[in-house]
């Protein structure tokens, strides 16, 4: 019913803990089989229309929880990050449920194509997984997190409380029985829809460039390779021919790559966009709550972690596949196709592949990186910016006080 990942050879992929999760508790942002059922695409229809529904109905009380507070600062900026944070995934799960079709065909490509697995390269693999442990760790911290408000609602229970898990403010009673349990149970389901949204876009973008990145360095290492073995081959009589010819080869799998990277930034920029927009706003919230009130703020002071780590790895990642991209040209400049040049005694042939070696740097003379609509680039000194923005809205909250 729910894609799942296959190799070229038809292999089913043993994918990373983190997407197995995204595909297990938030089918609304998995893609469908290539040929799904009837029934596969009614519901999946249904569970779209009931996170709908959910998500529409907790604005309505969020916003209804500021017009009743309005006159309390403290509790409007109580209520604004679990605000924040609901408009941020209403974007970006719709976004997902519209472009769902286009995922699975990226994911196809991407297992198809660019993923290495541990049994083909166990020392590039073993790299990657490295690279990704900031991931794995930031989706622990908030799965840890989900389960924590999953066990909210027993404890609230037992200790004769019957507390949202958000700021909110309902029209009724809502803590008569028959409400809070499906209420609580609408909380509970936000709260996973929006965790496993913020662990999925994370991870999956995190594979996407690690594993694009170690087909760069592959490309890199391969033209090395070949130029090493025809240079000390007995025959160079055709020396330049054959490494015309196995440039030819690394320049289709470049464009290849670049295809794919292009493909991948044209599903996540829009999410990312709004990610990184929301960000500043939310980590200077987090900030001035922690700073109001440090004895009592020990979940904001976890939320605001989380989310200065989720940025920095967003930026560490992109700062990697950004610094591998920006040295392409420089690859193919010192490919030894002067040794090759050397060793030929063919002079059309030598011109031939000098052009191809020109050509080659121009193509690559601009660095690949994800971005935010064009606005920023996804590395490192976008996320300081942001920080910079952050602690000016920062300071410029406790400046009242």
């Amino acid at each position: 019913m729910w894609y799942q990942p296959r190799l070229r050879n038809g292999e089913l992929v043993k994918m990373s803990w983190p997407l197995a999760l995204l595909r297990r508790l938030n089918p609304i942002a998995w893609p469908l089989d290539d040929s799904p059922s009837k029934k596969a695409i009614l519901i999946e229809r249904f569970l779209f229309m009931a996170a709908l529904v959910v998500m529409i109905m907790h604005n309505e009380v969020d916003i209804h929880y500021f017009v009743v507070n309005l006159d309390d600062l403290n509790k409007l900026f109580e209520g604004i990050p679990t605000f924040l944070i609901l408009v941020e995934i209403n974007i970006r799960l719709l976004h997902i449920a519209i472009y769902k079709n286009r995922l699975r065909q990226l994911l196809q490509r991407f297992y198809a194509e660019n993923y290495i697995s541990e049994d083909s390269d166990p020392d590039t693999f073993r790299i990657i997984k490295r690279q990704l442990l900031g991931t794995r760790f930031i989706t622990s911290f908030y799965m840890m997190t989900v389960i924590a408000f999953c066990m909210e609602p027993i404890r609230n229970i037992f200790q004769g409380r019957r507390e949202m898990l958000y700021k909110q403010e309902y029209i009724f009673d809502n803590t008569k029985l028959p409400f809070y349990i499906p209420l609580i149970c609408s909380n509970i389901w936000v709260g996973v829809l929006c965790t496993t949204v913020i662990i999925g876009d994370l991870n999956m973008l995190g594979e996407f460039m690690m594993h694009l990145n170690a087909r760069y360095l592959q490309m890199d290492k391969d033209l090395k390779v070949s130029a090493r073995r025809l240079i000390q081959s007995e025959d160079t009589t055709n020396i330049a021919t054959d490494f015309h010819q196995e440039l030819v080869k690394v320049l289709r799998r470049n464009a290849a790559l670049n295809y794919f990277a292009k493909e991948v930034e044209n599903q996540f920029t829009f999410r990312i966009f709004i990610t990184f927009s929301f960000s500043a706003t939310l980590l200077c919230v987090l900030a001035y709550l922690c700073y109001k009130n440090p004895v009592n703020s020990i979940v904001y002071i976890i939320w605001f972690t989380a989310k200065f780590m989720e940025l920095l790895v967003f930026g560490y990642l992109g700062s990697i596949l950004y610094e591998t991209t920006d040295k392409l040209d420089v690859m193919y400049y010192c490919c030894d196709w002067e040794q090759v040049v050397y060793h030929s005694h063919n002079t059309y042939e030598n011109v031939q592949l000098m052009k191809l070696v020109i050509l080659s740097i121009e193509l690559n003379s601009k660095p690949f990186a994800l971005t935010g609509l064009n606005y920023f680039r996804v590395t490192l000194v976008a996320v300081i910016k942001i920080l910079q923005g952050a602690f000016s809205y920062f300071t410029f909250l406790t400046s009242f006080d």
